[in-house]
Formats: structure tokens, C-alpha cells, sequence
């Protein structure tokens, strides 16, 4: 019998129980494609990240859900990091940011580390920003599965298809009262995406819970194997740049910044902080991030 190190994470939130969980597995060199589905399936996370190498300014590593491989996992990635750095594999100078590759299967991306003034390491993720194109035609479907009428859309704003790392049908609603509302037909999503392409639908409106927040966000999940995430990295990066998009964020400088909240409606509140680098007012840098939170910890046995 093998025994691996794991830890258990919450991300986009200072304390246990909110946000969005992921399983970090230390050493996971020697486990197979297969052995990996079964763990991530057994541990029943949103994510799990398997680790198989890493250097002083690298990590390689793979995350799989409960039913597939995922090429890129925000909440994911601010766990990895924050479980690296905790056990010493990473250091961290109080007064610099850190930058660090992560090697995925699939793809690289940058993942910058800070300390924040409360001694919590944010991490912050470089996304590759969306393209945008017209959703698909049919938007009665789409209400349906949402358990909505026509009267919840916010009618100033449209529903478009967020192409990135995952794909994203951006819902913009009218507000919190219709957030709340909402009677998902998982069932009906998986068929829904599916049949259309998508991975994920991304609710947002713009009324908040917390006036320091900019956005209030559901995503629905269930035809990658999460129901409902309460806290998503990638599908903040695509609703931040559909903002950006269509005007709806404005800054003095180039760089705009906003935090969403999620998760609320699952009773696991989470912050997700998007930063927009603007450029000939094309996004230039688009990063995520957040804190993660350590839960638990122990041993897989296989």
C-alpha cells in the first residue's frame, strides 16, 4: 500500500467553511491517469490537484474534477499555491511579490504571490481573456433550466458566450431579488450545455450583498461535475472582462480592479478579486485570485 500527503482546502475565503474547496495531493508523480480520476471522484471536491513536480520558480501539476480533467482551475490554483507555500516548497519575501509557472498538461500560466498586510499570501492567477460571441438561440431553454421568465433578464445588457479557458454563458439578471429565485434543473443544464457547447452558466447582476463588492455571481457547473461552485476564478475572469466589454467598469488609471461575491446562496460566501490591465483600451493582463484557507489534512491510501 502507497500513501500520498493531501491537504483540504476553502478558497476565496479567510475562514474555514465558505468559498470553494479543492485537494491538494502532494508527490502524486508516480499516480495514473485513472487512479487520479478515481481519488478525485472519491474525495468528492470540486477540484483536486495532483502535484508532480516543482522547481524554485515552478510547479507542475495536474487538476481533475469529480468527472474529468479540468485544463486550468482558479480556486484550484489559490489552494496549490497556498498548500506549496505553507509547507516551505515556496518562499516568499514580505516586501516583493513572488511570480511562479504553473505547468499544466494542457497549458502554462503565471501565478503571482503576495503578502498581504494580514500576513494571508494572495494568490493572483493570469487568465487568458475571453473572446466574446453571440450566445446560443435558444435563450427559452435557457430560462427554463434556470427555473426563470423573460422578466428576470437584465434587459439593458446581453447574454453572450465567453470563450477562454472554459466557456461560459454570461446571464446578466436584474437583480438580487431574481438571484434568488432561481430553481436550477441540473439535469436540464447538462443537456443544455451539451447540446450548445458550454460548460458553465455564469448568472451575475449588479446589486450586491456587500456594497464593497461589485458583482453577485452564481455559475452552474454541472455538466463539468460541480452542481453549483461557490467560488470560481476562471468564470470571474470571463464576467470581469464582460464588464470591461461592455463599459460597465471605469478606472482613473489602467488598471481596474473590482471583488465579487459568491456562494452566498450555497452558505458558502466567498470574495473573488479580478484585476483588468488595460491597453489601447484592449484588456492587456487579466488576473484572479484570492486567500485560501486550510481545512484538513492527512493521508491518501492506495
Amino acid at each position: 500500500m502507497s500513501s500520498f500527503p493531501f491537504a483540504l482546502y476553502d478558497a476565496f475565503t479567510t475562514t474555514a467553511f465558505g468559498g470553494s474547496q479543492a485537494a491538494v495531493i502532494t508527490d502524486a508523480a508516480a499516480i495514473d491517469s485513472a487512479a487520479r480520476q478515481r481519488i478525485a471522484r472519491e474525495i468528492g471536491m470540486p477540484a483536486t490537484a495532483f502535484v508532480d513536480d516543482y522547481g524554485d520558480d515552478w510547479i507542475a501539476a495536474q487538476f481533475m474534477s469529480t468527472v474529468m480533467e479540468l485544463p486550468m482551475c482558479g480556486h484550484g490554483t489559490l489552494c496549490l499555491l497556498t498548500h506549496m507555500l505553507e509547507l516551505g516548497f515556496i518562499d516568499l519575501d514580505k516586501n516583493a511579490p513572488r511570480e511562479i509557472t504553473l505547468r499544466l498538461p494542457k497549458l502554462s500560466a503565471t501565478v503571482t504571490l503576495n503578502l498581504r498586510a494580514d500576513g494571508r499570501c494572495q494568490v493572483m492567477l493570469d487568465i487568458k481573456p475571453p473572446a466574446f460571441e453571440a450566445p446560443p438561440p435558444h435563450t427559452g431553454n435557457l430560462l427554463k433550466v434556470l427555473g426563470l421568465n423573460a422578466e428576470a433578464l437584465a434587459s439593458e445588457l446581453p447574454i453572450e458566450t465567453a470563450r477562454g479557458d472554459f466557456i461560459h454563458l454570461v446571464v446578466p439578471l436584474a437583480g438580487l431579488d431574481t438571484m434568488r429565485t432561481i430553481q436550477p434543473d441540473f439535469n436540464g443544464m447538462v443537456e443544455f450545455c451539451h447540446a450548445n457547447g458550454i460548460e458553465t452558466i455564469a448568472v451575475f447582476c449588479r446589486e450586491t450583498e456587500n456594497p464593497h463588492h461589485c458583482i453577485h455571481v452564481r455559475d452552474f457547473c454541472p455538466a463539468v461535475g460541480v452542481s453549483e461552485s461557490a467560488a470560481a476564478g476562471t468564470t470571474n475572469a470571463a464576467l470581469s472582462s464582460y464588464l470591461v466589454r461592455h463599459g460597465l467598469l471605469t478606472a482613473e488609471s489602467d488598471i481596474i480592479a473590482l471583488n465579487a461575491e459568491q456562494g452566498i446562496e450555497l452558505g458558502r460566501p466567498s470574495s473573488i478579486r479580478s484585476v483588468v490591465t488595460m491597453s489601447d483600451r484592449q484588456i492587456f493582463r487579466l488576473q484572479v485570485g484570492g486567500v485560501a484557507t486550510r481545512v484538513l489534512d492527512g493521508k491518501i491510501h492506495l
